[in-house]
């Protein structure tokens, strides 16, 4: 279902002036048309051009950056090198756009009068913390995990999100970190799962631990711009709220499909149907419950609506998700493209 601001949130969230970088990827994209569609004045920036992008710039080309920013009310930084790009970017490159174009954003905002400042991270930052040890039960994976990222992707994103709570505290300008889990409409990025399951299966399968649909995701930064303000600054996981809870995740890590088949009856036959199937178990669980808290949100694309749509011959998937569809990360093939930007 396509995102539409109510009376009450238009009201609550005025008209403003918008910076959505990355505005040619698969979040940008979907925020440059939503939020315009509720009556926002949206400017979006890409190093690639596209319907969506009005200036084609790096984030750290500052001159670029700060003609872009003048008369802005809000900033949602959503361009990235992400994962994918982990085989085809040096470090370097990584470091210069998650990390000093994220500084040269935050720092040349905070110039400008910024009223606000939303930042895309990811769950990828906590990393090794997400794997728990052998006879464990799986992660309740809340802001208070401490990260642990593997990779160069999950450091810098983690340096990032550093630097938002720094510029917060020497300047004052409100910043939000969300940490989005998966939404990317590609093929699975692991071979053994891409080979055992359905794509649709596997995505499905993932709201129930890590996964948020495109639409809820545009939601929450529309109520992130709204609530940043009063909140200041927070880091908040942002995934389909998961139907566990903490005392089931030896449950969750050994017996999945005993789980699940306990809290929706009509799993089985649902996924019988379709000849789909849950694995046996998963190592972590991700928790919204802050964001659904600080933020007023609350994502209506879970595992139980999904089911439900399934049952009845539905695509589980919102109109937005499908609208914005899949997106490669790189100009020419390389390898499986595992998200957009």
């Amino acid at each position: 279902m396509t995102v539409r601001l109510s009376a009450k949130q238009r009201s609550d969230n005025p008209a403003m002036r918008i910076l959505v970088t990355g505005s040619t990827g698969h979040l940008g994209e979907a925020l440059v048309r939503e939020l315009g569609s509720a009556g926002h004045a949206l400017t979006g920036m890409d190093v690639v051009a596209g319907p969506t992008t009005a200036v084609v710039c790096s984030v750290a080309d500052r001159a670029a950056v700060r003609t872009a920013l003048a008369g802005v009310d809000a900033v949602i930084h959503s361009a990235t090198l992400h994962k994918p790009h982990v085989s085809s970017h040096s470090r370097a490159d990584f470091i210069d756009t998650n990390v000093t174009g994220t500084l040269t954003l935050l720092e040349e905002a905070a110039a400008a009068g910024v009223s606000r400042f939303i930042y895309l991270s990811t769950t990828s930052v906590f990393g090794m913390a997400l794997r728990p040890g052998s006879g464990d039960p799986a992660a309740w994976v809340t802001e208070n995990l401490d990260p642990v990222p593997r990779n160069i992707y999950g450091v810098t994103k983690f340096a990032a999100e550093d630097l938002c709570e720094l510029i917060h505290r020497d300047h004052g300008m409100p910043v939000l970190v969300l940490r989005t889990s998966r939404f990317f409409a590609e093929e699975d990025d692991e071979p053994v799962r891409r080979l055992a399951f359905d794509p649709l299966n596997l995505k499905v399968n993932e709201l129930l631990y890590r996964r948020v649909d495109l639409a809820d995701l545009v939601e929450a930064c529309s109520r992130a711009v709204d609530r940043a303000p009063e909140l200041g600054f927070g880091r908040y996981i942002l995934s389909a709220t998961t139907p566990f809870t903490e005392a089931e995740m030896s449950a969750v890590r050994t017996r999945l499909p005993e789980l699940v088949e306990r809290h929706f009856p009509s799993y089985p036959e649902v996924y019988a149907g379709l000849g789909w199937r849950l694995p046996d178990g998963i190592g972590r669980v991700y928790v919204n419950t802050a964001a659904r808290r600080a933020l007023g949100w609350e994502p209506r694309f879970t595992f139980g609506y999904a089911l439900e749509g399934l049952a009845n011959g539905l695509d589980p998937r919102s109109e937005l998700a499908l609208a914005i569809g899949a997106k490669s990360y790189h100009a020419e093939p390389h390898g499986v493209d595992t998200r957009a930007r």
